[in-house]
């Protein structure tokens, strides 16, 4: 308890400049994490006119929570199936921007003078871009609905993965010291097994634990299910040998599959919130006047590096994937900045003791800046990509229209391509979760059961026949299910093919045989394990219907939780014309509710098509002219920049109904009938109190006796006492 005033003190101390900082730079319409590490400036230790932060390990803790909840709350927005409906143009972007940005930013360092691992560090903090920052910037800026804002969510999703592999890289490099590609690949390896177990296992558990719970879910109930996972993973992560930070991402992706996935993420926000703020406040306060002055030169190269480097590299990328010129230079400006994800790189480097201690400062420099310059560059980016549009000859833009349209094509995939394809995942899935299951049987079952049998040979049988049991739906995937569907019949037909699907399939059949041995050999003497391997292939045998049985079981559950909150709704790109799908969600004091399409006539008004509405778990594909609007509708819609731009607002409520909804707040009020009352000798029909005073009549007192809810005919008379609901200004006003 020595420690509890302080911590309370420094925590009081925190939010309150948060909080007053950040009203500021709302009320200036800028970034409020900006605001926050102003906020964090102010009351760490390198700026002396306010009062300072006492506990500063304290505040590390929380920030180091905060990340956590961080990554929790992004892997809930993550969710793999948007990952792989990005599609290729946001992959390109991604990586092209990451790989440019890694080399600029090392050659830089070197450029500096600063050591090796400085210079890489550097490259990976400016490789990847804010995906809070941008969000926030799109929502200021009102441009979520347009064509290169799609492209830049889908770049940041597929960032958001590369940096989690990112992570793992430079820990692996900065505990070694030196590149050795054999253990960088080992790490990578790592990673995608734990990654794959992880993901798979799961989406197979959560989303059934949540089903079979759900009526006794309430909110505090999920919320703290949801956290609890999310430190659980956080633990299994740690353990594995990675960062806190990557469980945390992998619990909120998997969460975000769920049907809940939606709700916990409301849930989520407001502790994200609170520990984010903690995050960003702790990063200001690592801001060293000393330093910036020291370093100036190197921040603002490095600011100018970052603005015109991401320019280059993701506007490149968009264009070598087949995006127009205009979308390309809007998504490379959009994403000129650095934010969350190079403030945790900056503290790996920091954490493990192999950065200099100017490149954390340098760090949140240019972030400030670069973060304070996103929405003028969002702005920028319009008239700077017509321009230069405008500046091409002719010929050229012609040639990139065409390349465009036919880099967007869809371009059919070979059979050959599907089964390949389907091969791959399939075994690589099967042979993870068998190794998986097979380090679990040697390091925890085995010596569990030998302890049990004080080494009796029963021991041995029991892990064996246990890991085998567990084992044979994977066997069984391995060796016997059939990949052959339709179009893989095909391939068949054609000897080339032919030839290389058996010696795949004999493959398949070989791992299956050797995961066997390596549970044998691990336990047995080879005679013994000669013996036993024929036991448990005559087993496989006689069990064989119950295990394909047990194995699509296993398949059935695994796939319907995965396609349990599937939308099933396509959002192409129409390339090079401005043209393009987006999502725009009905609020319900949207003036559209309640009205059909024919009604609303949007299309007349507009330009805009409805392709689409998402109505909770109903799509209905291209609505008829009476289908209703219902608020929370998601609308899927096809149109221009500007026709978007029009249906906006038309979606949006008039200003004065927004202020009287705002304003109006109902209450109860008395009137007494007196015979120059408004009421005086009419019937509650005639008085029409409704519209003229914006009140409903819930009850009356005559001679004592009590009316609730009144007939339509009733007769006021002198000396009623009448009860009405509804604006008190009005209702005085008007009947007193």
């Amino acid at each position: 308890m020595i420690h509890l005033p302080n911590l309370i003190a420094d925590l009081g101390l925190l939010l309150g400049a948060a909080a007053v900082i950040t009203l500021i730079f709302k009320y200036l319409k800028q970034p409020v994490v900006l605001g926050y590490l102003i906020a964090g400036f102010l009351v760490g230790p390198h700026f002396k006119l306010f009062p300072t932060i006492v506990e500063q390990d304290n505040v590390q803790v929380w920030a180091e929570i905060g990340v956590v909840f961080l990554l929790f709350s992004l892997g809930l927005e993550f969710s793999f199936k948007k990952l792989m409906k990005v599609g290729g143009s946001a992959s390109i972007s991604a990586m092209s921007e990451i790989v440019i940005m890694l080399a600029i930013g090392y050659f830089t360092g070197q450029m500096f003078g600063w050591s090796k691992m400085d210079s890489i560090f550097l490259g990976a903090i400016l490789s990847v871009s804010s995906t809070t920052i941008i969000i926030r910037a799109f929502e200021e800026v009102g441009v979520k609905g347009q064509k290169f804002a799609s492209l830049v969510f889908g770049v940041l999703i597929v960032e958001d993965l590369a940096t989690i592999v990112l992570l793992v890289i430079l820990s692996t490099l900065a505990v070694s010291q030196h590149f050795a590609g054999a253990e960088m690949m080992f790490s990578v390896m790592k990673l995608v097994f734990f990654l794959t177990l992880w993901f798979i296992g799961g989406i197979f558990f959560i989303p059934t634990l949540l089903k079979r719970i759900k009526p006794m879910l309430s909110d505090e109930m999920l919320l703290i299910i949801s956290l609890s996972l999310c430190l659980l993973m956080v633990y299994l992560a740690s353990e594995a040998g990675f960062s806190p930070a990557l469980g945390a991402f992998i619990m909120g992706s998997i969460l975000a599959e769920t049907n809940q996935g939606i709700k916990i993420e409301h849930l989520v926000t407001p502790i994200k919130d609170l520990f984010g703020a903690v995050f960003f406040v702790s990063v200001g306060m690592m801001i060293d006047p000393t330093v910036l002055q020291e370093y100036w030169a190197p921040v603002l190269i490095i600011i100018v590096i970052t603005i015109v480097g991401k320019l280059f590299s993701s506007g490149l990328g968009a264009l070598i994937s087949g995006q127009p010129l205009k979308t390309s230079i809007q998504t490379g400006l959009s994403l000129a900045q650095i934010g969350e994800f190079s403030f945790i790189i900056a503290t790996l480097g920091a954490t493990l003791d192999v950065t200099s201690a100017f490149l954390y400062p340098i760090t949140v420099a240019v972030s400030a800046i670069t973060t304070f310059t996103t929405p003028y560059m969002i702005k920028l980016s319009f008239p700077l990509a017509n321009k230069i549009v405008a500046a091409l000859p002719k010929r050229w833009r012609e040639n990139l229209d065409k390349y465009s349209s036919a880099t967007q094509s869809v371009s059919a995939t070979t059979n050959w391509q599907t089964f390949l394809k389907k091969y791959i995942i399939n075994t690589v899935v099967y042979l993870i979760f068998s190794i998986a299951l097979i380090i679990l049987s040697t390091n925890y079952l085995y010596p569990f059961l030998q302890e049990q049998s004080e080494g009796a040979a029963w021991g041995i049988i029991a892990t064996i026949a246990i890991t085998i049991a567990g084992l044979s739906p994977f066997l069984y995937a391995l060796g016997f299910r059939n990949l052959y569907d339709e179009n893989a019949q095909k391939l068949l037909n054609h000897k080339i093919y032919r030839n290389i699907i058996y010696v795949m399939r004999i493959l398949r059949y070989v791992l299956a045989v050797g995961l066997i041995i390596v549970v044998l050999n691990n336990l047995l003497s080879f005679q013994a394990a000669i013996i036993a391997f024929l036991v448990i292939c005559v087993c496989l045998i006689i069990f064989g219907d119950q295990i394909k049985k047990n194995y699509i079981k296993i398949e059935e559950r695994f796939l319907t939780n995965f396609k349990s909150n599937v939308e099933d709704i396509e959002i192409p790109v129409l390339a090079p014309w401005d043209a393009h799908f987006t999502e725009i969600t009905v609020k319900p004091e949207s003036l559209a509710v309640g009205k059909t399409l024919e009604e609303l006539k949007w299309r007349e008004k507009s330009g805009i098509n409805v392709a689409s509405i998402s109505r909770g778990e109903l799509n209905i594909h291209l609505p008829a002219r009476d289908t209703v609007i219902y608020p929370g509708d998601k609308l899927y819609i096809i149109g221009t920049d500007t026709q978007i731009k029009k249906i906006n607002s038309l979606l949006r409520p008039e200003k004065n109904v927004k202020e009287t909804d705002n304003l109006y707040k109902p209450s109860l009020e008395r009137i007494i009938v007196n015979k120059d009352s408004y009421l005086y000798g009419k019937s509650l029909k005639e008085s029409d109190i409704r519209n003229y005073a914006d009140g409903i009549v819930v009850g009356i007192e005559r001679n004592g006796h009590r009316i609730v809810n009144p007939e339509s005919n009733w007769v006021f008379e002198e000396n009623d006492l009448v009860w009405i609901v509804g604006d008190h200004k009005k209702i005085i006003t008007t009947l007193r």
